[in-house]
């Protein structure tokens, strides 16, 4: 044994160890073991139930929020770090495995589109996919969500998503947090619609409030990436089963809009809850609209109740959202006028057009990015 020893340069104490072991085991007896001291012990059996608790509590937290979770729960303990955490829950089986993701293709910039820094910059608005409720209706779901803060706004289920149901709900809204300078959303009805710039009804009253509309590319939700995270969460934990009655899903909206914005953490918020970030808007609801100011020698007009007016003998359709509004029309030449709401271009009239009215779209890039 003192040679074997030497040979290998280890101690005989070491050696009549591996000896014994080898005796005892076999082979497997050899293998290199774990070394776990005595505090790592005691560190795993403290926390690893009350870990494991609040895995129970909060299914869709991971490692990070739920040290967060510890930490309200024990404050001033020295806790294990969120790597820690992580190896405790994929040990004890807590961890979905999801499917790779696709490699991600180039940013596409888009221009023009303003970015959120303070609450209220930017509201991002949608309808969730519509699901059956347990009375076999259709739910249609409304969310509004401040993008500095993270903050949910609102959360409203609908029979319809139609502009009669959306409308009344986001003015409940707008007089409970004030105006944003911008809300971005996609091109959909009813945010969304055929004609000038694709402005809907609602737009055009957004418009006149002072508020910059910002439509997403069409077919790319990633324009609008924290809103869909969202909906994925809504989906999972308040749809899944969905409930009896419209009523009794509202309730559940309800209930899980006050858990993120109260007891959510955000990580790009330090780990704090969107409730606790987000201000009020000072720009409040007006009581009337102003009217647009054209400028001395334009033409005003008003569409009639189909969107249309009358010129050069022939009748012309500007669209269903500009039903009511005023009007201006520029000359440009002598067969071709510019027509204006307010500061905003919709497209020009041409004498030799049949009735058509040369809409301005909205310039949006394309999906390579190259506009």
């Amino acid at each position: 044994m003192a040679a074997l020893c030497r040979k290998h340069d280890v101690s005989r104490e070491c050696g009549h160890k591996w000896w014994r072991r080898f005796k005892a085991e076999g082979r497997p007896g050899l293998h290199t073991r774990k070394r776990v001291t005595a505090g790592a012990k005691a560190i795993v059996g403290r926390w690893l139930a009350p870990l494991l608790l609040a895995k129970r509590r909060c299914r869709s937290f991971g490692p990070k929020k739920l040290r967060w979770r510890l930490r309200q729960d024990y404050p001033g303990c020295r806790l294990p770090g969120i790597r820690t955490l992580a190896r405790w829950l994929n040990q004890a089986g807590q961890v979905r495995r999801r499917a790779p993701r696709r490699v991600a293709g180039p940013a596409i910039r888009l221009p023009g589109r303003l970015v959120g820094r303070c609450c209220n910059d930017v509201w991002t608005i949608d309808l969730k996919g519509r699901f059956r409720s347990g009375d076999g209706r259709w739910v249609y779901t409304l969310t509004v969500r401040d993008q500095a803060s993270g903050l949910l706004l609102k959360v409203q289920g609908l029979c319809r998503a139609t502009e009669q149901l959306i409308g009344p709900a986001l003015w409940r809204v707008f007089r409970r947090y004030g105006l944003p300078r911008a809300i971005r959303m996609d091109n959909g009805q009813p945010f969304g619609a055929i004609g000038p710039r694709g402005w809907s009804r609602l737009n055009i009253i957004w418009l006149k409030l002072g508020i910059r509309l910002e439509h997403g590319r069409p077919g790319c939700p990633e324009d609008n990436a924290a809103h869909e995270q969202m909906h994925r969460m809504l989906k999972e934990q308040a749809t899944r089963p969905a409930s009896i009655t419209l009523r009794a899903q509202q309730r559940r909206f309800d209930r899980w809009r006050r858990l993120y914005n109260q007891h959510r953490p955000h990580e790009r918020l330090g780990m704090r809850v969107p409730a606790a970030c987000y201000r009020p808007s000072p720009r409040r609801l007006p009581t009337r609209f102003a009217p647009w100011i054209y400028p001395a020698g334009w033409r005003r007009f008003v569409t009639d109740a189909k969107g249309r007016w009358r010129w050069r003998g022939r009748t012309r359709h500007l669209g269903q959202a500009l039903v009511g509004e005023q009007l201006a029309a520029r000359t440009l030449a002598a067969d071709r006028l510019a027509i204006y709401l307010g500061p905003h271009l919709l497209g020009h009239l041409h004498a030799h057009d049949p009735g058509t009215f040369r809409i301005v779209r909205r310039n949006t890039p394309s999906r390579s990015g190259r506009g």
